[in-house]
């Protein structure tokens, strides 16, 4: 039997929006002077996201931050944002909402998972608190919480000498 693939179905009405994007053009200022500039310039597969207005090549990551990253969080009251600051949030909160740390990492793009967990992802004091209240529970024959019953189980502590 010949295995058939399985062809996504696309609605019409996305493909028209998709198609659209490519069309659309910013208008750049310079001094009296206004450009046109095609927004997307390809929509290859393998083309970048973000790209700069002019050329399409791609953007300097400290334009991004000093013209739009950081305004932004100074509007939100955050005085100090860096993009070491936005990882380290980044790898905080996927730990905090459970993540597998082998998954944070490999999103991080670290090779060892030592430096995802001792440099990026900082324990906050509720997630500690969190953690003994599980152990206690666990120690104590309490209730253990349903996410963590499967991993309990493949562990064996009984003696075996």
């Amino acid at each position: 039997m010949i295995a058939r693939e399985r062809v996504p179905v696309v609605d019409p009405e996305v493909i028209a929006r998709l198609l659209r994007l490519t069309s659309l053009t910013v208008n750049v200022r310079a001094g009296r002077a206004t450009r046109k500039h095609k927004l997307v310039k390809s929509g290859g597969p393998d083309d970048l996201v973000f790209k700069g207005v002019q050329k399409g090549d791609p953007m300097n990551d400290q334009n991004i931050l000093k013209r739009h990253i950081q305004p932004a969080a100074q509007k939100l009251g955050l005085p100090f944002v860096t993009w070491r600051c936005l990882r380290t949030s980044h790898a905080t909160w996927l730990v905090q909402s459970g993540a597998d740390p082998k998954s944070v990492q490999g999103q991080m793009r670290h090779s060892r998972i030592s430096t995802t967990m001792d440099i990026y992802a900082q324990i906050v004091p509720a997630a500690e608190r969190r953690a003994l209240q599980q152990l206690s529970a666990f120690a104590n024959g309490g209730a253990f919480p349903a996410e963590l019953q499967t991993a309990a189980m493949d562990l064996d502590f009984s003696a075996s000498d």
